[in-house]
């Protein structure tokens, strides 16, 4: 019997499979084909301060081992999430969940930390730092060291729970970042978020998105993220959860291997929507053949 079990900041996960935030929603249509327990923990939809509806339409579009999505943050609101939406999911998962938050300024990010902080089954606050700071010109808080660990102090301040900062790869220097997040107070890192991409639709001579520009995620950005998983992972003294591109459990190892902790899938849950059951189910079998007796073990393996 191989153990897939690993930690996260104290919490202990069953398996390091999560369904990565704005790819799963709450969980209820996944839950009406498989069971949600099976998972190691679920990261649910990117939640702001107020209710946004998202970017006009079209947002989503399809490419080559992968896809461009300009959605926008569409979620409900923080008060929505809190009332109505964790309790409907805590009837269909009962393990700590990582609540993503986003804010486009300090003050939304408190809110949504302060919120979170309060919901029982919340085991991780995960901080998207790729929103623009509206009080800053617009330029994304993870674009620049200082800025990020500005969130992350901020975030800190008002919660118990372990916070990890999801960066972004469409900076420089992802490391510096990552460090200025520890340095801060960071309990962990998740990486990566989407890079930016863009299509063109050649007989219309228009973009295919109505954003123009959208994060672009799927197997193909999957080498980008492990690349940056490692340096990360080889920087600072906290845990990694890894993720862009992942489809199978010999990514997931691989992202393990890299440095990761715990591993997230996104754009496969929306091509399959038993990707994340299909790999939970796989890891034993792939760990029998590479002679991995605890997952564990291999964390970080390769220097």
């Amino acid at each position: 019997m191989v153990d897939l079990k690993v930690t996260l900041s104290g919490i202990t996960l069953d398996n390091p499979v999560i369904p990565a935030s704005g790819t799963f929603g709450y969980g209820k249509e996944f839950a009406e084909l498989y069971d949600l327990d099976i998972l190691g923990s679920i990261s649910f939809k990117g939640t702001t301060k107020d209710a946004r509806l998202g970017n006009p339409l079209p947002r989503i579009a399809e490419c080559p081992s992968g896809l461009i999505n300009s959605v926008g943050l569409q979620n409900p609101g923080l008060d929505a999430v809190c009332e109505k939406e964790l309790p409907e999911l805590a009837k269909l998962y009962h393990k700590p969940l990582i609540a993503n938050i986003s804010g486009f300024s300090l003050d939304e990010y408190v809110a949504c930390a302060k919120a979170m902080d309060k919901q029982p089954q919340v085991g991780i606050i995960e901080v998207n730092v790729s929103c623009p700071n509206v009080h800053n010109g617009g330029m994304a808080y993870g674009v620049l060291p200082e800025s990020a660990a500005e969130v992350t102090r901020a975030v800190k301040a008002v919660t118990t729970k372990p916070v990890y900062i999801k960066l972004s790869p469409n900076v420089t220097d992802i490391v510096s970042i990552a460090k200025a997040c520890e340095a801060a107070g960071a309990d962990g890192i998740s990486l990566i978020n989407t890079l930016l991409g863009m299509r063109i639709d050649i007989n219309r001579r228009k973009p295919v998105i109505a954003n123009k520009m959208g994060g672009f995620s799927g197997p193909a950005i999957f080498p980008v993220a492990v690349r940056m998983v490692y340096q990360v992972a080889n920087a600072v003294n906290i845990p990694v959860i890894g993720m862009g591109g992942v489809s199978s459990a010999r990514d997931v190892i691989e992202m393990m291997m890299a440095g990761a902790t715990a591993v997230q899938v996104g754009a496969a849950n929306l091509v399959n929507p038993f990707a994340c059951k299909e790999i939970i189910e796989e890891l034993p079998s792939v760990c029998e053949e590479l002679g991995i007796e605890r997952l564990a073990d291999i964390i970080g393996c390769v220097k």
